[in-house]
Parts: structure tokens; C-alpha cells; sequence
């Protein structure tokens, strides 16, 4: 930083998405937090151009396949608790990407009204310092587990969503926050309850605390999500039907956590009919 000069919030936030490292991503994630809440850094002007990178950084390993190729095991073995982990923690790497993202492109969106910018960014700053504490939560637990993150091959669906809204705002908080973030929702306490079956309270502790905090980070993608539709001659509702059709591939998978999606602001009437036929 040049002295009597701020550093941008945005090209920092940039830099976090760009760094490959997990141990420096997350550093950079949790020091570009605390910098923006000490008013270190350069809010965002009405307008400003995205500073994002086309591609996050990305460590030589885990490997990434094709979702159909990444490797499933049974729970009731110490290898499928280490890889249902594993995947819990390639989720969060990928979820620090995805915020710093929303900072770094979005940031300057003229859809966000001026006196809303500065609280936008603290929303997905925020955010993102969060996915970054979930990630080494979950990676100590996995070096308790006498392994780390990257030993176990995963893949590159959450990123594939990402750029594929790469252009509108209004998209990318329809399918991160309001789709993929509140599919957490619905299948974390699942996965407790399979942790708790087989003993593993530690790993049970992490996810609950992941779980409730992932409320808010929904909320917050609901609550962006209608502030940028509001000048829009559709409904959000009818808003997020047409951008989850458009930039989602496949319907939303049943059950959902109605509990828990509504307490995020996000109504039955925004995913059922989206979702996936009864059998």
C-alpha cells in the first residue's frame, strides 16, 4: 500500500480468489476482513469495473474429475468419514472463491443503490472470512484424521456455477447463495446425523457450527438478491424462476429444509416449482 493511499477493496478481494495456496488464501481472506473493518481499504465506486480473475487459484491437488468419477465411500469406514470431510472441505475452500468473487466482480454493480455499496461489501466480506474459518476447521479435522486437504480427488461443479454467472449479479446470487449454499442446508443435518451414527462427534461439531452459520450466508444472497430485482418488471420470484432456469442446469433436488430456508428468506414459492417431480 502506497502511503496515504488505500488499497482497493476490490483488488484485494481479487487477490484472495487468485491465490492458489490454501494456507495464504485463507490468510489473505481473513487479513482482506479485517483490513475493510478497520477502513483500511477503498470502498467500491458506483460503476467500477471488475478486477476478478477468470479463474480462482488452485493448489496442485486435490485432483478434479468429473463429479460421476469422484470416489464415494460408506460412512461406517474411517476412509468414508475422511472422505465425506474431505468434500466438506473442498465446499468451503471453494465457498472463500466464490464471496471474495461476489467482492472483486460485483462489487461496483450499478444495480446496488450507493447508499447500499458499503454494506454489500461487509455482507460478502463477511461472508467469505466465515467460509475461511469453515475451511481450516474442517482441514485440522482432517489432519486429525491423519490426512489433509487434497488427498482425496474432487470436483469443480461449485466453480463451474460461478463462471457460468459470471455476468449478472442478480444470477450469481440466485444459484450460489439461494441454490447451491441453501442445498447445504438441506443435507448438512443429514450428514450429522451419519457422523453421530458412527461416533465421530468431532467432525459432528464442526458441521453444526458450518450449519448455522450458513443460514446467515443464505440470508444474505436472499436480501441482495431482492435489492438488485427490485427494479425489475417481474417479481424476485418470478426473477429467480427465470435466472435458475436459465444459468441452473437440472431441477432442484428434494427434500428441502424448510425449517432452515425459511429462517434464510427464501419461500417455498421461490425452488418448489423448480424442483424435482415426487416418485
Amino acid at each position: 500500500m502506497t502511503p496515504g493511499t488505500l488499497d482497493s477493496v476490490m483488488a484485494m478481494a481479487a487477490q484472495v480468489v487468485a491465490t492458489a495456496a490454501p494456507d495464504d488464501k485463507v490468510r489473505l481472506a481473513h487479513a482482506t476482513a479485517a483490513a475493510w473493518r478497520a477502513g483500511e481499504l477503498e470502498a467500491p465506486e458506483r460503476g467500477a469495473a471488475s478486477c476478478a480473475p477468470d479463474t480462482p487459484g488452485r493448489p496442485p491437488h486435490p485432483e478434479l474429475k468429473p463429479p460421476a468419477r469422484v470416489p464415494r465411500r460408506r460412512l461406517g469406514s474411517p476412509a468414508g468419514r475422511f472422505a465425506l470431510m474431505h468434500a466438506v472441505a473442498h465446499i468451503e475452500f471453494n465457498a472463500i472463491d466464490l464471496h471474495f468473487d461476489m467482492v472483486a466482480r460485483f462489487a461496483g454493480d450499478p444495480r446496488i443503490a450507493d447508499d447500499q455499496r458499503h454494506a454489500f461489501v461487509s455482507d460478502w466480506i463477511s461472508v467469505g472470512d466465515d467460509e475461511a474459518r469453515h475451511f481450516t476447521l474442517v482441514r485440522d479435522r482432517l489432519k486429525e484424521l491423519d490426512g489433509d486437504y487434497g488427498d482425496v480427488a474432487a470436483h469443480d461443479g461449485l466453480w463451474e456455477a460461478a463462471s457460468n454467472t459470471a455476468g449478472d449479479l442478480a444470477a450469481r446470487l440466485a444459484v450460489a447463495p439461494m441454490v447451491l449454499e441453501a442445498r447445504g442446508l438441506d443435507v448438512t443435518p443429514m450428514m450429522i446425523e451419519k457422523l453421530r451414527s458412527v461416533g465421530d462427534e468431532a467432525s459432528v461439531a464442526i458441521l453444526n457450527i458450518i450449519y448455522e452459520e450458513e443460514v446467515g450466508h443464505v440470508a444474505a444472497g436472499s436480501r441482495w438478491f431482492n435489492h438488485v430485482c427490485r427494479d425489475e418488471t417481474q417479481t424476485p420470484e418470478q426473477c429467480f424462476h427465470r435466472l435458475v432456469s436459465t444459468y441452473f442446469r437440472g431441477a432442484l433436488k428434494r427434500p428441502f429444509n424448510e425449517p432452515a430456508r425459511t429462517a434464510a428468506g427464501l419461500p417455498g414459492c421461490f425452488y418448489e416449482p423448480l424442483a424435482e417431480a415426487l416418485s
